[in-house]
């Protein structure tokens, strides 16, 4: 994607906003352009491996998952339609990261079928990607890396020394014949507290692909609503509460991730989500020892389907309620941190005569320690551990108890100015927590099934010269002992074999005045014992995707008016092996641009155009579920194909 400064671009930097802050320091006294990227690495307080930042999400007028990790190579969203979309990081499905909203753990799958993450781009802040196992501080069960999506604060919204304002925006998208709305109205309460209500709505029709075909089971309507206050108070305190609803509905396939067919008919299929968060941080200016964050949620997502003509309505719960205490203690140059999260998920399921009739209910405390040491003025050692214990009863009352210690250290050596070189070794551990709830009446657990646990290795460097930035990785991820239920036979969950995610990545990144340019490149090979990952096989654990470049210009005339160009090229499969047949994936090459404008000035008012898939191109995108359909016996197995051209307005009015 590109972003306003080469410090921006996408995995950079990683693991430590010390020597995040070394790398930016040469650049200090350079361009005056260069200040604002000193700006950026603060946003980083968390040591993302890469952040999509609220612009990035705003330029192309976001309306879902894969338009907010368009310009990330190393994530894949596939599904096509909001409800049926799923997250691939490196190739390994969302539910073997960790992925939170303000720190609310959103755990759970309802159907395997559907996605299980979702959000309103409206009110996003940034997203922060961990990549593959790392630190200890990423949350129990971060197999595969971890995704956390911030909202906006009040205090995001309100410009200097105003006191309450309002944001209108309106969005209207050509190949859906759809529109969105957004109201927010935010405001300081006093001086210590602030406070913003959000809602949003969204209708849209099916949509029509790059043959200009209708595809069906691609209509959706979504509604939104969040309230968040915010109080800052003496000795360093901060205190957010919020509370999220979002809903979705259409008329989707039985199995929305699939076309429609003779065994997959429309259905109605309904969706909500309920995300409460208590956030609590202390950190009294002059005390280096404290430097404390407290979390308490609860996230509640519930499905229903109505196969009216089979067995009727049929429902899905899941409920997560958790917690996670930290602190940080500054030791001279060195920092540690160390904490206990602990989250207890409950999965119902159940027809309309009892919704809830069945359960599986499962809980984890973690325990964690994370330090980042210099040994050196130019060498940083960041290492830890967590501690993990996880606990199960299933739907037929078998009791799973698993616990391990996850290790992990990482060293970045700065050479010279602007070079780093980077390794790292770290591991994460999963134990069995409930299933999919669509088939816990039915699914049953191997009575000698073992916890996962991932080995992550990394080497990489980071280089900065003024303006140009060049980043490069190679690593390789296993998962020992990943549970799933075989496609073929009973529902049975057992350890199926070892995962394994090898790939590497390089980065580039130019600015030039008014001008920035990225190149990204990303090659991954995901596989089971030795079998291609593919989302129909080893559906909620990987998908294999073709080497993935992403290109992207911007260039901001002047500051009123802003353009830019991204393209993503993904490179075809031919000839992959799967147990029932030998496939293709059909490489693609997909354009879209963008325009932002300011007609007075100020941003009173914006008006965006951004055109997507500018070609009308006809293609599957790599993570949605392959075609099987030339193979005998699975006709219908493929996924939806991705939208056409797609022309947005958006309009966004601020009083």
């Amino acid at each position: 994607m590109a972003v306003s400064s080469p410090l921006a671009q996408p995995k950079q930097f990683r693991r430590s906003a010390l020597w995040l802050a070394l790398l930016a320091a040469p650049l200090a006294h350079a361009e005056p352009v260069t200040l604002d990227a000193i700006e950026v690495t603060v946003e980083r307080v968390n040591n993302a491996d890469s952040v999509v930042d609220a612009q990035a999400i705003e330029r192309f007028q976001a309306d879902d998952l894969e338009d907010v990790f368009a310009g990330e190579p190393e994530v894949s969203v596939g599904g096509s339609v909001g409800v049926a979309q799923k997250v691939y990081v490196r190739g390994f499905e969302d539910p073997l990261l960790n992925v939170s909203v303000d720190g609310a753990t959103q755990a759970g799958v309802l159907f395997h079928h559907t996605g299980r993450v979702a959000v309103d781009p409206d009110l996003l802040k940034r997203v922060e990607v961990d990549t593959g196992a790392g630190k200890a501080t990423a949350g129990s069960g971060a197999l595969g890396g971890a995704i956390r999506f911030v909202t906006k604060d009040p205090e995001d919204l309100l410009r200097e020394g105003e006191d309450v304002g309002a944001l209108v925006k309106l969005g209207s998208f050509s190949n859906t014949k759809g529109y969105s709305v957004n109201s927010t109205i935010f405001g300081r309460l006093n001086d210590q507290w602030s406070t913003l209500v959000s809602v949003s709505q969204s209708d849209h029709e099916r949509y029509e692909d790059g043959n200009g075909d209708e595809v069906p089971g691609t209509d959706a309507r979504q509604q939104m609503g969040m309230a968040k206050l915010v109080g800052h108070f003496g000795n360093g305190q901060t205190l957010r509460l919020s509370h999220e609803v979002r809903t979705d509905e259409g008329e989707r396939p039985q199995r929305p991730q699939w076309v429609v067919s003779s065994f997959n008919k429309l259905y109605d299929l309904d969706g909500r989500r309920d995300t409460t968060t208590l956030n609590y941080a202390v950190a009294p200016e002059g005390n280096p020892w404290v430097d404390a964050e407290f979390t308490l949620y609860q996230t509640e997502s519930e499905i229903e389907q109505n196969v009216e003509d089979r067995w009727g309505r049929y429902y899905g719960f899941s409920r997560s309620i958790g917690g996670d205490l930290r602190n940080t203690s500054q030791l001279g140059r060195h920092n540690v941190t160390y904490g206990v999260d602990y989250r207890e998920d409950k999965v119902n399921a159940g027809g309309e005569t009892d919704k809830r009739a069945e359960e599986e209910t499962g809980d984890v405390l973690g325990v964690y320690l994370q330090a980042d040491l210099w040994l050196t003025q130019q060498l940083l050692l960041s290492t830890g551990a967590r501690y993990d214990d996880y606990n199960l009863r299933d739907n037929n009352d078998q009791k799973f108890s698993e616990d391990a210690v996850s290790p992990n250290a990482s060293l970045a050596w700065h050479v010279l100015d602007g070079l780093t070189l980077k390794a790292g070794y770290a591991e994460a551990f999963r134990g069995p927590m409930p299933h999919d709830a669509f088939k816990i009446d039915r699914g049953q657990n191997d009575p000698d099934l073992k916890g996962e646990k991932a080995k992550n290795t990394e080497v990489g460097f980071d280089y900065v010269y003024q303006n140009f930035t060049l980043s490069a990785e190679v690593y390789r991820s296993e998962v020992k002992d990943a549970i799933a239920d075989a496609l073929f036979g009973p529902a049975i969950y057992e350890n199926i074999g070892d995962l394994e995610s090898d790939g590497y990545r390089i980065s580039a990144g130019y600015q030039w005045n008014a001008l920035n340019a990225g190149l990204s490149f990303h090659s991954n090979d995901a596989e089971v014992d030795g079998q291609p990952l593919t989302v129909y096989e080893h559906n909620l654990l990987g998908n294999t995707i073709g080497d993935t470049w992403v290109a992207d210009l911007a260039y901001r005339l002047n500051r009123n008016l802003e353009f830019g160009w991204q393209g993503q090229f993904v490179q075809g499969i031919d000839n992959l092996e799967t147990s029932v047949g030998t496939i293709d994936k059909p490489g693609y090459g997909v354009h879209d641009l963008f325009v932002n404008w300011l007609p007075t000035g100020n941003e009173d008012l914006r008006l965006t155009l951004a055109v997507k898939n500018v070609g009308d191109n006809q293609y599957l995108d790599h993570a949605s579920n392959a075609d099987y359909e030339h193979i005998a016996g699975y006709e219908g197995v493929v996924g939806l194909p991705a939208p056409g051209r797609d022309i947005r307005l958006g309009l966004a009015m601020r009083f």
